[in-house]
């Protein structure tokens, strides 16, 4: 059930309250009509900083942004440099310099709950999502507190993680099945997808036009401005049995195991189970929390504290993504 909980951060000109539900938290902040909105970020761009230390996620209501190419200056004014969507796991396209549309998968299908770019050496600190237009019905953004995850797990589940050095990410890039790797790295130049890896610690294998990749990272790591430890990955997302069982079966078929288009195993490199990818999808179930999109919202979240999905939806629906990095 969702409680409200009080806010210790003030925010000015504005009527705010905190949504809760196992663990996760959301700040719905209604800034004072017909004022100017540029000047209310401004006023409050340090509150709203706050804000996502304390609580993760930020939703502004009616948040007056009109302009696209006004998100990425916002997202700046906010969090930091905008980055390119590099590396990338999904389709997506840019609408305006670093402004993206948000990840373009069919209407009718969830997206599970994730931390942006876990996968990658480079995943950002913030992400800024702008709803351009609300759907008829659903296409919330639920979000997902990543301590919150990390505590419901058992404990020698993340103690395997732990001990088995975080998780190991394998793709197989090849055109018709998933993202080719042109447009995974955004490049056709092989030799640029070369040093690209080779500078962000992933191996690489070719077969021709087919290019294999594996790399390690983190299953658990503390955020480096609360101190909060944290549940950082996206083994649920890559494994294949996160997949229904038709296609699971029909793509080790066709690839085999080795060539999936993508999977995920204990960072040795020995698997993780069904059961185990099954507990993890439970737990992101039990701690999900999602508000309703309306034209013109602007939800901020810590890509470090907080996952975030997308649920299925009919009409039309446009939420837009820029993504920053703080300064080091």
């Amino acid at each position: 059930m969702t409680t409200t909980l009080s806010l210790r951060t003030e925010f000015t000109d504005a009527r705010t309250d905190v949504l809760e539900h196992n663990g996760s938290r959301l700040v719905r902040v209604t800034p004072a009509a017909g004022g100017d909105h540029r000047a209310w970020f401004t006023a409050n761009a340090a509150a709203l900083r706050s804000a996502m230390y304390e609580h993760a996620a930020v939703m502004v209501k009616g948040s007056g942004l009109a302009e696209q190419a006004e998100l990425a200056v916002l997202a700046e004014e906010i969090g930091g440099a905008t980055l390119e969507y590099n590396e990338r796991s999904t389709p997506r396209s840019r609408v305006t310099g670093k402004v993206y549309t948000s990840t373009e998968y069919p209407a009718d299908q969830s997206i599970p709950q994730h931390n942006e770019s876990a996968y990658s050496e480079n995943w950002p600190h913030n992400l800024f999502f702008f709803c351009a237009l609300a759907a008829q019905t659903g296409g919330e953004t639920p979000v997902a507190d990543s301590e919150a995850v990390l505590n419901r797990l058992p404990a020698d589940l993340v103690r395997r993680f732990e001990e088995k050095g975080g998780v190991t990410y394998t793709r197989t890039y090849r055109t018709g099945m998933g993202l080719s790797w042109q447009e995974g790295f955004q490049s056709d130049d092989k030799d640029y997808v070369e040093r690209y890896c080779a500078d962000h610690n992933i191996e690489t294998a070719w077969d021709g036009d087919v290019l294999r990749t594996r790399q390690r990272r983190q299953a658990v790591t503390v955020h480096p401005v609360t101190g909060k430890k944290v549940w950082f990955n996206q083994a649920h997302l890559f494994h294949v049995h996160a997949l229904p069982e038709a296609v699971r079966e029909g793509l080790l078929e066709i690839c085999g195991e080795d060539g999936l288009p993508r999977n995920a195993y204990y960072g040795d490199g020995t698997a993780i189970t069904a059961d185990e990818i099954a507990t993890i999808l439970g737990v992101y179930d039990e701690t999900t929390l999602a508000e309703p999109w309306a034209t013109g919202d602007l939800l901020m979240i810590d890509n470090l504290l907080t996952s975030h999905g997308r649920r299925p939806f009919t009409g039309d629906r446009k939420v837009l993504v820029a993504m920053t990095q703080r300064a080091a």
